[in-house]
């Protein structure tokens, strides 16, 4: 088979070799946009002197101004204990506790303040104003509940499985009050991905909900958790209680039946426990908070441990000087708590700076795309936080619904996936009305809060760049021989952390191995050294840095699909893939999607003997449903004879990828099975 050496086809076969990454790279730089003086003149952080004092050659001290934020117990001794690289203990010797500083320390000044707006889906119910007394008086209730009808010490793990309601921040205070470390797991993930996190945490409880309302629809929780229970139980760890709260208090809106001996209604518990009041415990600074379990490169999903003064200093100082909350402000994310966004930037940062934070139960789009607008007049809303995927449906299904409602921001978000300069620009002008400013931040599940990101008060925006290091984070991007890449130099690499700080993970729950592994043995300079300079962190996105210092964000570096700002790994839908019988292989590749960024193709093969079908390939979506959930359904399922791969046996995903998504697939000569090439594209252009 002779090659064609063709211009054309030199120019498909290098437009399907490079990465999205490189591509990416050759995406003009845009112009600034500068803060408004009306932001600015009343920004927490508008010093860029800021930058001098969280030079490396004050750290890890200057971290201490993170930490004064808080109130201790007892005050740290050591700012970092970096002797056991890369298990970093922050604020050693510190006595602290999140509830506490996201509740308590507010009464004397803020007691009758709202706390949590709480907005359920269905416009015709009552927004719940829980004032920060309310809030006092729940979590104490919630956290006597569990200590003294339950049994749960400092230490113990419990899974929450709730969706967007008061009820969750409620929970998750109230474990943090006793020291109880909680593991929230995403609403909308099947009670087989719950029992996985189950398991692996050996959670005592599992805390949910009935039911709750999502795209008009009141939809039956209660049916995940006996699932989840019962797979648990079956996989060696079953939970000792399920506690159930009832979206209706007084109500029970599941058609599930209760499991006598297992279930327990919370509403119905909790009348026992009226008044009561629980000291918060003082926990050790290094006590892990939560687990936050992300989609990794294997099947087994990663439990992010989260440590609590470290943690909680990061996101009450990026509250405070990215987000710019000030006490007064109304501050919506509208994210979901199930995920690091939500606990950062809904839960945990505005509640320790005693911040009003919505709470929206359903779709952003429901019943229409001016909800969020009606939602922002109503409350007074004045920052917003949100992801590309939701401006880009908003956009989409509402471009002129924002300038219909008296709404006005001062401060606008982006997170969870780069966003595209036109959006960017749609969102800043119409979303924003030209008056809030805009910081479009770079972060991940390990990281605890923004690491890169413009501060508000002292940059310009820059669309499609998420900007430079956040004070006291000093990014650095390495390309595949461990040389740094210039800054300004137009190229792509690997980009790094060169230090640790307070809201990095501590390790992964029971697997420090796995830890080192994943974040620090690619780029680590001695496996021997005790110096932290040696161990710089590797986060596994691609990035470049122009010469005005910020960083452009260009996607994964591993085979993570980031579907609507949610990583999802290939190896856990491939598995899914592979349950059912008649499937022999399955790839998973990413494909360009308008709103949701990237969307999963999920290519299989089928076993010898068994005829293609769409009846199986629906099998196959129901499977990967049933053990991720909904957000890992495929964009499509696609069957084909044989899947293209090279002589020693590996799949050559590269090759799905580019058919995928409509691009020649390069050179296939060297496939040990070239001549299915041909035959996949006709099969997937048949099933677009």
């Amino acid at each position: 088979m002779s090659e064609d050496k063709s211009p054309r086809h030199a120019a498909e076969r290098r437009a399907a070799e490079v990465s999205e990454a490189q591509i990416a790279v050759h995406w003009p730089e845009e112009d600034y946009f500068p803060p408004p003086a009306q932001f600015i003149a009343q920004a927490n952080l508008t010093d860029p002197r800021i930058f001098e004092r969280f030079s490396l050659e004050h750290f890890p001290e200057c971290y201490k101004e993170f930490a004064d934020l808080l109130d201790w117990y007892k005050y740290w001794e050591t700012t970092l204990d970096a002797s056991n690289p890369p298990f970093w203990r922050w604020f050693v010797g510190g006595r602290i506790n999140a509830c506490h500083n996201c509740v308590d320390r507010h009464l004397a000044r803020n007691r009758n303040k709202t706390a949590i707006h709480f907005v359920p889906e269905p416009e015709n119910e009552t927004v719940h104003h829980l004032t920060y007394q309310e809030l006092f008086v729940r979590v104490n209730e919630l956290a006597a509940c569990l200590r003294d009808a339950f049994g749960l010490n400092a230490g113990d793990r419990v899974t929450l499985h709730m969706p967007m309601v008061a009820e969750l921040p409620i929970t998750m205070l109230a474990c943090a009050r006793l020291g109880v470390i909680h593991s929230q797991v995403f609403s909308g993930f099947s009670g087989k991905a719950c029992a996985d996190r189950i398991v692996d945490s050996e959670s005592r409880l599992l805390i949910t909900m009935d039911a709750y309302w999502r795209g008009g629809e009141l939809l039956d929780h209660k049916e995940k958790e006996d699932i989840a229970a019962t797979e648990a139980a079956s996989a060696g760890h079953p939970v000792e209680r399920v506690l159930i709260w009832q979206r209706y208090p007084g109500k029970y809106s599941s058609g599930a039946a209760l499991a006598r001996g297992r279930d327990v209604i919370v509403n119905e518990v909790l009348a026992d426990f009226r008044g009561k009041r629980v000291e918060p415990a003082p926990m050790p600074a290094e006590a892990p908070l939560f687990l936050m379990y992300t989609s990794g490169t294997t099947g087994r999903p990663k439990g992010c441990q989260h440590s609590t003064g470290g943690y909680l200093s990061y996101v009450a100082w990026t509250s405070k000087y990215i987000q710019d909350i000030h006490p007064e402000d109304v501050y919506w994310c509208m994210a979901d708590i199930g995920w690091i966004t939500g606990h950062s930037y809904i839960v945990y940062g505005p509640l320790a700076l005693a911040a009003s934070s919505v709470v929206y139960e359903g779709l952003p789009t429901w019943p229409d795309a001016g909800r969020p607008w009606r939602i922002a007049e109503s409350l007074g809303v004045n920052i917003f936080h949100t992801s590309p995927t939701a401006i880009r449906a908003l956009r989409r299904n509402g471009p002129d619904e924002p300038a219909k409602y008296n709404y006005h921001f001062k401060h606008m978000t982006t997170v969870g996936e780069p966003i595209e300069p036109e959006v960017w620009k749609w969102y800043y002008s119409t979303v924003g009305k030209g008056e809030a400013v805009i910081v479009d931040t770079w972060w991940q599940t390990e990281n605890g809060g923004f690491l890169c990101s413009t501060v508000p008060g002292i940059h310009a925006m820059k669309p499609g760049s998420a900007g430079p290091g956040i004070p006291g984070i000093h990014p650095v991007i390495y390309d595949d021989d461990n040389k740094e890449v210039p800054m300004g130099s137009g190229k792509a690499g690997n980009i790094c952390i060169r230090n640790p700080w307070p809201g990095v993970l501590q390790t992964v729950w029971k697997d420090p191995d796995r830890y080192v592994q994943q974040y620090y043995a690619r780029y680590c300079k001695n496996s021997d050294s005790k110096d932290w300079r040696d161990w710089p962190y590797m986060a596994g996105d691609g990035a470049m840095q122009a010469a005005d210092g910020y960083f452009r964000i260009l996607g994964r570096i591993d085979d993570v699909i980031n579907v609507a700002g949610h990583r999802l790994g290939t190896k856990e839908i491939e598995s899914a893939a592979l349950l059912v019988p008649d499937v022999a292989e399955a790839a998973v590749v990413p494909v360009a999607d308008q709103v949701k960024g990237k969307v999963p193709d999920l290519y299989v093969s089928l076993k010898p003997g068994v005829e293609a079908s769409p009846k199986i390939a629906s099998k196959v979506a129901a499977s990967v449903v049933s053990q991720i959930g909904a957000i890992a359904r495929p964009h499509r399922v696609v069957i084909v004879p044989d899947m293209p791969k090279t002589r020693s046996g590996k799949i050559m995903r590269r090759v799905l990828a580019a058919i995928s998504n409509k691009q020649e697939p390069g050179d296939v000569s060297t496939l040990a099975n070239p001549e299915v090439v041909e035959k996949i594209k006709k099969q997937a252009g048949g099933q677009d």
